[in-house]
Order: structure tokens, then C-alpha cells, then sequence
């Protein structure tokens, strides 16, 4: 595939710089792949569009992960606890920091290429939210990029289709849970000219066994964002039920236990969106891109929602 596949004209003003100010309150475009069906509804009717479906959701936790350092000027951001007080994570300007060195509670320890260092983190992680680089407008409560289902900590980027959901929405679901801590990789742009060029980086999950027998017996599975497909295919291939997965889903994918799906809308090139074209169809994602663009509807981590029936 190529890249180019992955490109769309998004007008900025559609990129989201705050969250609705009701969670459910965000749009939610519905999609039917086998009439080729399409409703503007509201996040809030969710339940009503669901024959049935076990919803599940991706409960990682967004660390406190950007630590700003004063000299040089610059910071770190934590992407993964490799184990105890050792972590992987970005650290810029990288060409001027240097391995033993600490800056504030890090010490950087090997450089691992392309801005990656294996660092010691002296106490918890007590830095600033790590909004993604496209939203540049502060946010006033750092809870608003979590989802409230959250409660694993270890991830470097919230899993957004689940932002929408509030405690009285989930209360008219019926809900299983998985984790998969999500880091950068997930939202890093491809730069290969061919998509099956590009190598995804490893991500932690674990399901407890409960879990996983739900919802393989479940008739059919509505999965809540594109990190909570990668949990339940990787599953569906016999992968363990705590591991990493390094699964990536483009276009030709035989889906095994995802019916349906959630999610946001996501940048041109991203991975992301070669899985929704994976799930929906290339040309029928397109379509439903141009749509979305021509509905204003809002872009990225805090805008609105997507559901593919």
C-alpha cells in the first residue's frame, strides 16, 4: 500500500484544542459496512446503535510522563517502565545531552537512537500531561485525558476513543475490560514510501483469563479504540494473555474477534488510520474522512467519534 493511501486534507480549525465539555456530548458518525448506511448521531445515543455488543475497553492509565529540564532547555518524556526505577523515553535536545548525566529526577543512561534513551527515574513519575504536539492550547484538568474507566498506569498517550464515555453511559453497557499501555509508537507517522515497510515497536498488554473468556464467547465485540483491536487480534492468533505485541493491522487483515469498532479520527499517515481502512475499506474510509470534514466534525484526541457497525 502506498503511502500516499494514508493522506487527506484536514482544514486546522477542525483539529480539536479542547475537550467537549460533556464527555458524551461529542458527535459520533455511524457507519453500517454491510448497507453502507451513515447517521449523524450524538456519543450520548451510543446504546441505541448497539444490537448487542460486549464493549471493550482499553483501562491504561496517561502518566504524569513530561518532565522539562532546565539546562539545556528541553525535557524528557517517559514512554515506557522497562522494570523498577528504569525507563525508556524521549529526551530532547538529545544532541546535547549527555549518558551519566542527571537532569532534575533522570538520569540518562545509553542513548538508543532516534531520540530514545534508557534512563533511571528517581521516584514516581510527577511531570505534566503529554498532550499530543497537535494540541497547543493548555489543558485545564489533566483528567480530561483520561478515560474514566482508567486505572493501570503506563501509558504515554490516553487511548481517545474511550474519552467519550462517561460513568452513566457505561452503566447501559455491558463492559469488559483489557490493558494495552500505549506509547508513542502507536501515533508515530509513517515516513517509509510503502506502508508494509514501516515496523511497529512492541506494546505491554495483559486480559485477565475472565476476561478473555468473555469475550471469546461473546456473540459479537464492539472494540473501544484501535490499541483495544490490537489486544483482542493479537489474542485471537493465540498470543498469551500478558505479553507485548508488536501486531500491525493495514489493509487485506482478517479480522477474528473485532465485529465492530470505536474510535477517533486520526492523522493522515498514521498507522492508525491504516487500521480503520483495514476494518471499513479504503475507499469507504476515505469517504467517511471526507464527510467527516465536510460535517465539521472535530479532529484527532479530543474530537468527535466514529462507530463502524
Amino acid at each position: 500500500m502506498d503511502i500516499s493511501d494514508l493522506d487527506y486534507e484536514l482544514p486546522p480549525e477542525l483539529i480539536a484544542q479542547h475537550p467537549a465539555e460533556r464527555r458524551d456530548e461529542s458527535r459520533l458518525l455511524v457507519y453500517e459496512r454491510a448497507t453502507g448506511a451513515v447517521r449523524h448521531r450524538r456519543f450520548s445515543d451510543l446504546p441505541d446503535e448497539l444490537p448487542g455488543e460486549l464493549v471493550v475497553v482499553n483501562d491504561t492509565r496517561v502518566v504524569p510522563a513530561r518532565i522539562p529540564i532546565d539546562a539545556p532547555r528541553g525535557e524528557v518524556l517517559l514512554v515506557e517502565r522497562l522494570e523498577g526505577d528504569l525507563w525508556e523515553g524521549l529526551a530532547r535536545p538529545t544532541r546535547r545531552l549527555k549518558p551519566g548525566a542527571t537532569y532534575g529526577p533522570v538520569e540518562l543512561i545509553e542513548h538508543l537512537g532516534e531520540g530514545r534513551w534508557r534512563l533511571r527515574l528517581t521516584g514516581d513519575p510527577a511531570g505534566e500531561t503529554p498532550l499530543p504536539p497537535y494540541i497547543t492550547e493548555p489543558l485545564t484538568d489533566p483528567e480530561r485525558y483520561q478515560t474514566v474507566f482508567a486505572r493501570e498506569p503506563g501509558s504515554a498517550a490516553a487511548p481517545t476513543a474511550g474519552l467519550h464515555f462517561t460513568p452513566e453511559l457505561l452503566r447501559r453497557l455491558d463492559v469488559e475490560r483489557v490493558t494495552l499501555h500505549v506509547g508513542l509508537d502507536t501515533f508515530r507517522p509513517v515516513a517509509e514510501e510503502r506502508l508494509e515497510e514501516h515496523r511497529m515497536h512492541g506494546e505491554r498488554y495483559a486480559v485477565e483469563a475472565a476476561a478473555w473468556r468473555r469475550i471469546e464467547a461473546a456473540p459479537r465485540v464492539l472494540a473501544v479504540g484501535t490499541t483495544t483491536v490490537r489486544v483482542l487480534e493479537t489474542l485471537a492468533r493465540g498470543g498469551p494473555l500478558t505479553g507485548r505485541t508488536e501486531l500491525f493491522i493495514t489493509p487485506g487483515f482478517e479480522f477474528r474477534r473485532t465485529n465492530a469498532l470505536l474510535t477517533n479520527f486520526h492523522l493522515p499517515r498514521s498507522t492508525l488510520l491504516a487500521l480503520v481502512m483495514a476494518f471499513a475499506g479504503v475507499e469507504e474510509t476515505r469517504g467517511l474522512y471526507a464527510l467527516a470534514v465536510q460535517e465539521r466534525y472535530r479532529f484527532y484526541s479530543f474530537g468527535d467519534a466514529m462507530l463502524i457497525l
